[in-house]
């Protein structure tokens, strides 16, 4: 799909993503998927992980309308870490699961197990793998 294209399916999609809030996984992050590039990090949903090369350790630079096409994977107050996942604090003061001190994301063009269409986005967008 062309850049035009996804940037108008964006704009439709902000009108109905924004009264949605994204939802803590029950124990957090680290199920994995067999995709098409190997095995990758899921949500509780089964969907792919993704991390940000525009991040920095334990820093989301993903907001706005960013965050609208790329949902961070939120965490509940009362979430731990748990091995290489953390939880980190967003800017706004919500919570955010992070990967090797990455933070993770989800992508709205994601819309079943095994899909991975995020990975490799505009080069800096990854599939979060063990």
């Amino acid at each position: 799909m062309g850049r035009f294209l996804r940037a108008v399916s964006l704009a439709l999609a902000v009108a109905s993503l924004a009264s949605c809030s994204s939802v803590a996984p029950a124990g957090g992050p680290g199920a994995t998927q067999q995709t098409s590039i190997g095995p990758v990090y899921t949500d509780a949903k089964g969907l792919t992980l993704y991390t940000y090369d525009g991040d920095l350790p334990y820093v989301s630079h993903c907001a706005g309308l960013c965050a609208l096409a790329w949902p961070p994977l939120a965490a509940g107050d009362s979430d731990q870490p748990k091995g290489d996942f953390t939880v980190i604090t967003r800017a706004s003061g919500s919570k955010q699961w992070a990967y090797k001190n990455k933070p993770l994301y989800t992508y709205m063009w994601d819309s079943k197990p095994g899909d991975v269409s995020g990975d490799g986005e505009d080069g800096v967008w990854h599939a979060a793998k063990p």
